[in-house]
């Protein structure tokens, strides 16, 4: 095919020329979108998953921390063994229910939900 100096081909009426790039522009967005394709969680999944965290994790967090306490004590001669593990698991548990209960009151995608 032979073309003038601008690219184009002198034997399509402008119309056509235009329908076909707009035609393969749209293929291409369209290759590119499926490519680039991200799926976006809902934000109530994110706020069960911060609490389902918050309440597993702090209680067996201050678990671990208590047994910690437990054993350098024990190491210092002291048997305190079930004191600060218990202490410290129904810390951690308390601390759980305070941040369930602080990201509760605020909406999803809101100020505090970047967490």
């Amino acid at each position: 095919m032979a073309t003038d100096e601008t690219g184009q081909d002198p034997k399509l009426p402008p119309d056509a020329r235009l329908e076909s790039l707009e035609k393969r522009l749209g293929h291409l967005q369209q290759e590119e979108a499926k490519r680039t394709y991200k799926d976006v969680p809902d934000p109530s999944t994110r706020v069960w998953q911060l609490m389902f965290g918050h309440l597993i994790g702090a209680p067996v967090g201050g678990g671990i921390i208590g047994w910690g306490f437990d054993s350098l004590a024990s190491m210092a001669g002291y048997r305190t063994f079930p004191m600060f593990f218990l202490l410290m698991l129904f810390f951690g548990f308390g601390v759980g229910v305070v941040n369930v209960m602080r990201i509760s009151k605020t909406p999803p995608g809101g100020p505090g939900a970047s967490l």
